[in-house]
């Protein structure tokens, strides 16, 4: 099973790289300080438990697997992390429901699931993104990455073995939102 910190990862559950995560980081710099941030298909939550250590003032983290986001409200309580909440739901239904502006955003779905693109058109339309809010995403490395919303102005993209990241920025509003 992967590793992450000293506890193992859920079956399926896909740990980054210390080096992809490093990288991660490294292209947020300080803008990680004082972030409301969503973890979507939070899993082992490595990618919000970073933030938190790097000053994200609120970190939501949405998983559906029962066990996943039970073992997170167990990292969670072992860092007293007040300002951290575990949402046990499915990603989608959860971004069908009230939006609360985030500044940073984690989108990394199941690669097998085929969940990214229509996460992203929720995230966009229902108005989840703060204006340029930064959005890290990851997919398979040789199918690339499916239609994204044209708000959503790419900032930096690696590749690590057969899984592509990116980063993204959102535009903020466009007429037929304020109209």
């Amino acid at each position: 099973m992967a590793r992450c910190g000293r506890r193992e990862a859920r079956c399926g559950v896909r740990e980054q790289a210390d080096r992809v995560r490093e990288t991660l980081f490294n292209w947020l710099g300080a803008r990680t300080q004082g972030a409301r941030a969503l973890d979507l298909f939070a899993g082992s939550g490595a990618l919000g438990l970073e933030a938190l250590s790097r000053g994200a003032s609120h970190l939501t983290f949405v998983e559906h697997d029962d066990a996943a986001a039970h073992e997170l409200r167990a990292r969670l309580a072992e860092w007293q992390a007040p300002d951290a909440v575990v949402v046990r739901a499915d990603a989608l239904r959860y971004l069908s429901g009230d939006a609360r502006p985030y500044q940073l955003v984690f989108l990394d779905p199941p690669f097998a699931a085929g969940l990214l693109s229509e996460a992203a058109r929720l995230l966009d339309e229902r108005h989840w993104l703060a204006e340029g809010a930064l959005i890290y995403v990851e997919c398979p490395a040789r199918e690339g990455l499916p239609p994204l919303p044209a708000r959503w102005q790419s900032l930096k993209a690696k590749r690590a073995g057969e899984v592509g990241y990116h980063l993204f920025a959102h535009a903020g509003a466009q007429e037929s939102d304020t109209a």
